[in-house]
This record gives structure tokens, C-alpha cells and sequence, in this order.
């Protein structure tokens, strides 16, 4: 059976990062890829993780207390495109759009606000460091965001980037999927 794609987006990083790095967590929402990520990293790692909602900061919090893996993760209630005043490299990032599970669907993650995130984010990554995207656009607002994400990144120079979409093509209901950016060049 084929995996899904958030566990391929999790594989592609494995594969990637190492034990002592930096990434982001774009997104957090619930935690789950947060702690992932502090859990790839270890204690000797940090993880950096934005969300605009306080109780996808306090359901984080809560989840990494936990698993006793907070102490090298910091929270920031704010968009994923404040990521752009960061001064550093980082192994990975994760983007999961869309909504928060279990609270108001009609706050998203938006187009022009994930672009910048996204621009910003590619300018973080190291060499060989991995941006994930899981796209869900089962709402009015995801599929715009769907379009101008993929549009975005079609564009990408191939020398510096390489992309890749990992999608079921025969499900309904507009099943989610992935885009990982790979960063070949400086």
C-alpha cells in the first residue's frame, strides 16, 4: 500500500535532516509536525514554529510538554511569513495549508500570505534542505491557494530548486497533496 502523503512529506525529511539542525514548522496547528521536527532534531536542535491562533500555540505547547520536547522548540503566535526576518539556515520546513483541525474553517492559510512565506522559507534553506507543502483545497479559499502555490512553484529555477508533486489522482473530495522543494544550489 502506498503511504500517505503527509508520511512521505515526514520520509523526505528524515532522509534529510540532521540530528542538531534547525527547521520550521510553518504551520502548526495541533503540534503533530512540531513535535516531529523536535523530535528529528533532538535536544541539540531547535524548531521554530508559527501559527496566527492561540490554541494551535496552546495545543502545541501542550503536546510537546508531553512528549518532553519543548524545551528546544519556540512558538510564535504570528503569519508564517514573519519566517522572512530570520537570519540563518535551516535543514527543513514543513507547510501544512489550509485550516486548524477542530476550530473556525473560515480562518485559512492564504495565498498571497503562504507565497511570501514560501519565497522567504527558500531563502532559508541550506543546501540540500527540503520545504514540504501539504496543500489541502477542499474549501473556497484552498483552492485558490492550490493554484497560486503550484503556479509559484512551477516557476522555481530548476538549477537552484527541484520539485516534486505527490498526489493521488484517482481519489474524490479533492484529496490533499504534496509539494517538496529540494534546494540544489545557493
Amino acid at each position: 500500500m502506498f503511504p500517505n502523503v503527509l508520511e512521505v512529506a515526514r520520509q523526505l525529511i528524515r532522509e534529510r535532516v540532521e540530528e542538531g539542525e534547525i527547521v520550521i514548522d510553518a504551520t502548526m496547528g495541533n503540534g503533530n509536525d512540531t513535535l516531529f521536527l523536535a523530535q528529528l532534531v533532538k535536544e541539540q536542535g531547535k524548531v521554530i514554529a508559527y501559527d496566527i491562533q492561540p490554541q494551535a500555540l496552546a495545543k502545541t505547547k501542550e503536546r510537546l510538554e508531553q512528549h518532553g520536547a519543548s524545551q528546544q522548540v519556540e512558538l510564535h503566535q504570528c503569519s508564517h511569513e514573519e519566517m522572512a526576518h530570520l537570519q540563518l539556515k535551516v535543514g527543513a520546513i514543513m507547510f501544512n495549508l489550509g485550516y486548524l483541525p477542530g476550530a473556525d474553517k473560515e480562518i485559512t492559510t492564504t495565498a498571497p500570505s503562504t507565497l511570501r512565506a514560501i519565497e522567504a522559507g527558500l531563502e532559508l534553506l541550506r543546501r540540500g534542505g527540503i520545504m514540504t507543502i501539504m496543500i489541502y483545497w477542499g474549501h473556497a479559499a484552498g483552492e485558490v491557494e492550490k493554484g497560486a502555490v503550484e503556479s509559484f512553484c512551477q516557476k522555481l529555477d530548476q538549477s537552484r530548486f527541484l520539485v516534486l508533486k505527490y498526489q493521488y489522482v484517482n481519489q474524490q473530495n479533492q484529496a490533499p497533496f504534496l509539494l517538496a522543494i529540494e534546494r540544489r544550489a545557493e
